[in-house]
C-alpha cells in the first residue's frame, strides 16, 4: 500500500512545500554526469522533483511511482511533458533501455517486503542497459536515526499559499527487527482537517543489500557517503552485469 502522504491528493499537493529542500538530489545530478547518462529510470519518483531535474538538463526521463496523486502534481509541473510518467513500480515496467535507474529518499527503504525488493532490483535491471548502473541510498542502520523521531524534534508550521497554515508532526510508533514505522500528522488551519499518514521503513544493514545486488545480476562498484548527510546514510553504485 502506498502510504497517504504519497496517495492522498491533498498530502501530495503540499509534499514539496512541506520539504523545499532538495540537496540531496544534487550529489545524484553529478552521478547522472559521471556516467554520462542520456537515458533515466527514476523509480519511486513522487511528485517528479528529480525527474524534472534532469530533464531541465536535457536528460530523457522516465518516472514511476505507484501514487497516482503524487504523479498527477508531478505532470502538472512546468516541464511536465518532458518526462514519461508511469503509473506502477520497477516490478512492471514496459520495455526500457536506460543508462541509469535511480531510488532517491526513502524510496528503497519504502520497500520491506524481502520478495518484492528482489522483483525491484530484477525489474530495474532488466530495464537497465548493459553496463548500465542501478543508484540508491539507505540510512545506515547503526545510526539509528528513529531514535530522534518524536513530536518535539518534528513540530513546525508551514505556511502553504493558497492552503493556508499546515502544522506537522512525527511520532515513532514502532521498532520491529528492521522494520520501523510512524505516523505524520497533518492539521490544516484553514478548515482544521486532521490527516495522518502511516509509513514503515526496512534499516537493512549494507552486507545484506551488497549481497542482494549480486543475487540479482549486479556488480556492486562503489558504497558512498551521502555529501549532504555524512555519516548517515550508504549510496549504493551498482552495476548491471
Amino acid at each position: 500500500m502506498t502510504d497517504e502522504n504519497f496517495a492522498h491528493p491533498r498530502l501530495a499537493a503540499i509534499y514539496d512545500p512541506l520539504d523545499p529542500d532538495r540537496r540531496d538530489l544534487d550529489a545524484y545530478v553529478r552521478i547522472a554526469e559521471e556516467f554520462g547518462a542520456r537515458r533515466v529510470l527514476d523509480i519511486g519518483c513522487g511528485t517528479g522533483v528529480f525527474a524534472l531535474l534532469l530533464a531541465g538538463h536535457g536528460v530523457e526521463v522516465v518516472g514511476v511511482d505507484p501514487a497516482l496523486a503524487s504523479l498527477d502534481v508531478a505532470r502538472g509541473k512546468p516541464g511536465g511533458e518532458r518526462v514519461r510518467w508511469i503509473h506502477g513500480d520497477a516490478t512492471a515496467l514496459p520495455p526500457l533501455r536506460v543508462d541509469l535507474a535511480t531510488m532517491t529518499a526513502n524510496a528503497a527503504q519504502q520497500i520491506v517486503d524481502d520478495r518484492a525488493w528482489e522483483k525491484t532490483l530484477r525489474g530495474a535491471r532488466a530495464a537497465l542497459r548493459p553496463g548500465g548502473h542501478l543508484v540508491f541510498e539507505t540510512r545506515d542502520p547503526a545510526r539509528r536515526a528513529w531514535e530522534e523521531w518524536n513530536r518535539a524534534a518534528s513540530y513546525g508550521v508551514t505556511e502553504i499559499p493558497g492552503v493556508g497554515a499546515v502544522e506537522t508532526w512525527l511520532d515513532l510508533t514502532g521498532v520491529d527487527g528492521q522494520l520501523v514505522s510512524f505516523r505524520q500528522t497533518y492539521v490544516f488551519a484553514a478548515d482544521r482537517r486532521v490527516l495522518v499518514s502511516d509509513s514503515t521503513l526496512r534499516f537493512r544493514g549494507r552486507d545484506e543489500i551488497e549481497a542482494g545486488l549480486v543475487a540479482q545480476g549486479y556488480e556492486v562498484r562503489d558504497v558512498r557517503d551521502a555529501p549532504d548527510r555524512p555519516g548517515r546514510e550508504f549510496v549504493f553504485v551498482a552495476r548491471r552485469r
